[in-house]
């Protein structure tokens, strides 16, 4: 049985990290490490890991420097042949381990495995939607259009893709923040021969939490366009070819992180840009046209009317989200 090594970065995550460390410890797949970053974090975070009494599990401690840097320095510790990343706000269900492991150890050309994702609130309650990205044949130029692996807690990676997309001793550019997991899979799409695959189950809880990064939606898009510059440096002409039909996908992306958010204003105001900087969006007229709706009645209805719209639509579509999976489960 080959071993996994989790990496958490604990920042400022208090009142979740504790449920993310017992997910790991309910793993049906019992192989692992887990390395809990310490990331200078100035709360009751890491007293809380240390409550937890298991041989697998070390804490190294670093000052901060973002979440990239905290996990290179996970990586840098790693004892095991598989990589697997859960921020510290989210969790994963018991299968999750032991069933990328199957589909890697199943798939030798794939170096990454990412599971599809349920929305949780900032309680953990399920939402009932899911991220429903492609699964397979998965190019450079889709991941930029949609960045399919979701989140940062999705992942599991095979070592040697570590070391075929280092960049200067390190996986995850620190110069980053917010789109530091785009960038990483898109240099290993572009620069190595391994590929990218997803599984159909939602394995990963993604925590919808206003008071997380996912609110910086501005700082969110910048962080998409040094992902651009870079990515121009060694890829040009994948960036001249997608650079606009990109930046229509990333608003419209984050116009419906927006709605999740209820910030309705910023929602339609994304909308337009998206709208405005490339057609191509158009192709998905449903769920742009979903996107556009959402984000007008969220903005001018009454909270309390919106909420009753919003919660038949979202049961509508998680239902109709739970068939499509329920059905690749049967079919794959």
């Amino acid at each position: 049985m080959k071993k996994v090594t989790v990496i958490i970065p604990v920042y400022k995550v208090e009142k979740y990290i504790g449920a993310a460390v017992a997910s790991v410890l309910a793993q049906t797949y019992q192989n692992w490490e887990l390395l809990i970053v310490d990331d200078g974090s100035p709360d009751a975070s890491v007293t809380i890991c240390q409550q937890f009494d298991d041989a697998r599990i070390k804490i190294i401690q670093q000052s901060n420097s973002g979440v990239s840097a905290a996990r290179n320095t996970g990586i840098r510790h790693a004892q095991g042949e598989y990589i697997a990343f859960l921020d510290g706000d989210d969790l994963w269900l018991p299968q999750k381990l032991e069933k990328h492991l199957a589909h890697l150890e199943s798939s030798f050309r794939v170096g990454v495995s990412f599971s599809r994702s349920a929305f949780i609130d900032e309680s953990g309650k399920l939402l009932g939607t899911f991220m429903m990205p492609k699964l397979k044949d998965i190019t450079p130029s889709y991941l930029l259009i949609d960045s399919v692996v979701g989140n940062g807690s999705a992942a599991v990676i095979r070592r040697e893709v570590i070391k075929d997309s280092a960049m200067q001793d390190c996986c995850f550019d620190e110069q980053l923040h917010h789109a530091e997991d785009l960038e990483y899979w898109l240099r290993i799409a572009i620069q190595t021969s391994w590929q990218i695959e997803g599984i159909s189950d939602a394995l990963t809880l993604y925590r919808v939490n206003p008071q997380g990064a996912s609110k910086n939606l501005l700082k969110q898009l910048e962080s998409f366009e040094k992902v651009l510059a870079k990515t121009r440096t060694y890829a040009p002409e994948l960036i001249a070819q997608c650079e606009r039909p990109a930046k229509a996908y990333q608003l419209k992306s984050l116009a419906r992180s927006a709605i999740r958010l209820q910030a309705g204003f910023v929602a339609v105001k994304l909308m337009h840009q998206a709208l405005a900087t490339h057609w191509s969006i158009l192709k998905e007229p449903r769920r742009t046209l979903m996107t556009v709706v959402a984000a007008y009645l969220l903005w001018f209805l009454p909270e309390s009317f919106y909420r009753r719209i919003e919660t038949t639509a979202l049961k509508a579509i998680g239902a109709v989200q739970k068939y499509r999976i329920l059905q690749a489960r049967q079919s794959g």
